[in-house]
């Protein structure tokens, strides 16, 4: 069984309840948080962790958005069918040229993703700003394994880290195979590490050279 939400059209349907819902509230801008995109991200989610657990209506047996800061969601429901959704709002202004969002640990992803029931899904907000008005042009509420692998990337924290490659570029494969989405995460990974490993060993080598010009000074 898989979800109801994400392999029937729901998943489209609740991505457009979110744009119109945002697109009908009144400005929330001032004059000095229109140019900063940190503030109107942080004012859409706000926006949405309150209100997105109505706009799901009867989908939902369980909602609840506190979390703390570093956590891997900003919002988390289960389905009538047991299914547990964790949630990352991710806004993006579209006259930024480049912009390339963290979305998670790929060690905490596949801890996560242990349980078939379980979907790490990304609500992502894309929007203009004009005068103090925000006008949201698109939003895409989707698991990662919608995501192609062709606009993903891999950052070098910790045990890597899962993320947009441009925000600008985003192409879905709605209804994809978790399976086949997880062991392109693995290939990508063993393509990523040696390419880590030998990095480090250059950066090894540098501070050698570095130690020896220390040692032969004079105190």
């Amino acid at each position: 069984m898989k979800s109801k939400i994400f392999y029937t059209s729901k998943y489209k349907e609740i991505s457009e309840k979110v744009k119109i819902f945002l697109n009908n509230q009144k400005d929330f801008l001032s004059a000095r948080t229109q140019n900063s995109p940190r503030a109107v991200g942080d004012a859409i989610e706000n926006i949405i962790v309150e209100n997105f657990g109505a706009i799901l209506g009867d989908l939902v047996s369980e909602y609840s958005s506190m979390f703390a800061r570093r956590a891997m969601a900003d919002l988390a429901f289960t389905d009538n069918d047991g299914f547990y959704y964790v949630v990352d709002v991710k806004t993006h202004r579209l006259d930024t040229k480049f912009n390339m969002p963290n979305l998670t640990s790929v060690e905490r992803l596949s801890r996560f993703y242990e349980d078939d029931k379980n979907y790490f899904s990304l609500l992502k907000i894309d929007y203009k700003i004009e005068g103090t008005k925000v006008v949201i042009k698109n939003v895409i509420f989707a698991p990662i394994e919608f995501f192609n692998w062709d606009c993903l990337t891999i950052g070098a924290l910790g045990w890597g880290q899962i993320q947009i490659a441009n925000a600008n570029v985003v192409n879905l494969t709605p209804k994809n195979s978790r399976k086949k989405w997880m062991l392109e995460l693995c290939d990508t990974l063993l393509e990523f590490y040696p390419k880590e490993i030998g990095k480090i060993t250059e950066r090894i080598a540098h501070f050698k050279k570095i130690r020896k010009f220390w040692q032969s000074k004079k105190d």
